[in-house]
């Protein structure tokens, strides 16, 4: 038998240690008082919850069907995984870093008090959180969880089919200490310092989508070029329906990302969706009409990709924007990220699956036009922006923009240097060349053949290609 590394057993020793540290905590009734809280609300914010984590596996789809079909399984776990690690960290200590009782600097919240809702003590029988008073917190922070799990999986696509499994996983887990809770309290908690400068996010088109393409873009940099991007080798997609349905997932679990941000079955909520199928409908046909103009033939990737940067840019305005103006911006958003898709092309950049200019550039763009057309006829609780003549909150969008892309691409670029010195950030040569379902998980994705033979009789077959 092989000896066991440190390294090796390192995960699961950690995992035992969580789960031996849970047994001491002291359990509490959950909500006992349910009379202060809106049946409705909760209801819809439970549903909200569930459509958010179905984003995660629709993620995997989505990215797994771009990928050559020997790394398909190896991309689609990457995604899945997060859910595992992330909700781990949440529970002991990631809620109470993003929205545990702030540690200001200056007067301005930078970090939750990780002992506040240590092992989420006190979630379950405390207050409701502030701006969520008509549901109870543990169903604000399991909702919050969902955002969590989804950004690290974001940034699978820029990384796929080079990075190790093991490094992917303690990346996961450093991201979401690191980058993603200071965002989410900087932005989120009444006392953040980006939420009381006044700028405006949503449903986390810095918190989600900036962060997790600015990591993309980190990550890319550090691991360099793929050989076959080397070799200008062009990849086909393994499965063109897996982008299908996972795009139709996603778009799907969107509903309860933006909708649900509005943590209330009301009138916002409404709105909210609205402008995220509206947006993702627009970005979509935007993306497809655009190739088109420029010679290209109308794709099933163009308008899966197009509608998910629709749903990147409406993210952050969709409960501060009419719903006529999602449409210019779904339109402007898969404009700017086709053409610098196209610039990444001709680049020796190697964004496998174009993470930082479709969710990058897309959150960016987003987090400018809710600038732009923010109004407080839609949500009073907002602003108004530079179409309705207020100035000075469209440079505090820019400036909440500056801050979130610094932030989280230094922090991000520093993990994956951090990782590559105390582990193999990326797999060999000869292990990226046999691809990494089989090299990191002894697996193989088969996609089979239907054929029909002349007794009329089906069988389904794999082809040679893919034995």
């Amino acid at each position: 038998m092989k000896k066991l590394t440190f390294k090796q057993v390192a995960p699961f020793l950690v995992l035992a240690m969580v789960a031996v540290a849970a047994i001491f905590i002291k359990p509490v009734t959950d909500f006992a008082d349910s009379s202060k809280y809106n049946g409705a609300d909760v209801a819809w914010i439970i549903v909200a919850t569930a459509l958010v984590f179905l984003m995660t596996p629709g993620l995997a789809f989505f990215y797994g069907g771009m990928v050559h079909r020997k790394n398909v399984i190896s991309t689609m776990i990457k995604s899945v995984v997060a859910a595992g690690i992330v909700s781990i960290i949440w529970v002991v200590v990631g809620y109470s870093l993003a929205f545990g009782d702030s540690m200001k600097i200056s007067g301005y919240g930078v970090i939750g008090n990780p002992l506040t809702h240590l092992f989420f003590k006190g979630v379950n029988s405390g207050e409701p959180w502030s701006l969520a008073p008509t549901i109870p917190k543990t169903l604000f922070s399991l909702f919050q969880l969902m955002f969590a799990i989804i950004t690290p999986g974001l940034v699978v696509g820029a990384v796929a089919e080079r990075i190790r499994f093991t490094s992917y996983i303690l990346f996961t887990a450093l991201f979401s200490l690191l980058v993603y809770a200071p965002l989410a309290h900087w932005s989120w908690h009444p006392d953040g310092f980006l939420f009381k400068m006044g700028a405006l996010d949503f449903a986390g088109g810095t918190v989600v989508h900036i962060s997790a393409g600015c990591a993309a873009l980190a990550g890319a940099l550090v691991l360099k070029r793929r050989k076959s991007h080397i070799e200008n080798r062009e990849i086909p997609p393994a499965n063109v329906p897996y982008v299908l349905i996972g795009t139709g997932l996603l778009w799907f679990g969107w509903f309860g990302f933006n909708a649900g941000s509005a943590l209330g079955a009301n009138a916002l909520s409404v709105s909210a969706f609205a402008t995220t199928n509206t947006a993702a409908a627009a970005a979509g046909l935007s993306w497809m009409f655009f190739d088109v103009a420029r010679g290209k033939k109308p794709s099933v990737l163009g308008f899966c990709i197009g509608a998910v940067v629709g749903l990147v840019a409406i993210t952050p305005a969709a409960g501060f924007v009419a719903i006529p103006q999602s449409i210019f911006i779904g339109v402007i958003a898969a404009i700017i990220s086709n053409v610098a898709v196209h610039f990444k092309q001709k680049s020796t950049l190697d964004d496998t699956l174009d993470v930082f200019p479709c969710h990058g550039l897309g959150g960016m763009v987003g987090m400018v036009l809710t600038g732009v057309f923010a109004t407080k006829a839609v949500n009073s609780a907002g602003n108004d922006g530079l179409f309705y003549g207020n100035t000075a909150f469209f440079f505090t969008q820019l400036k909440a923009m500056a801050i979130a892309v610094t932030y989280s691409f230094t922090v991000s670029f520093a993990i994956f240097k951090f990782i590559n010195f105390i582990l193999p950030l990326r797999v060999s040569e000869e292990d990226e060349e046999m691809g990494l379902d089989a090299s990191q998980h002894n697996e193989k994705y088969l996609q089979g053949t239907l054929l029909v033979h002349s007794n009329g009789s089906l069988k389904e077959t794999m082809t040679e290609e893919h034995r």
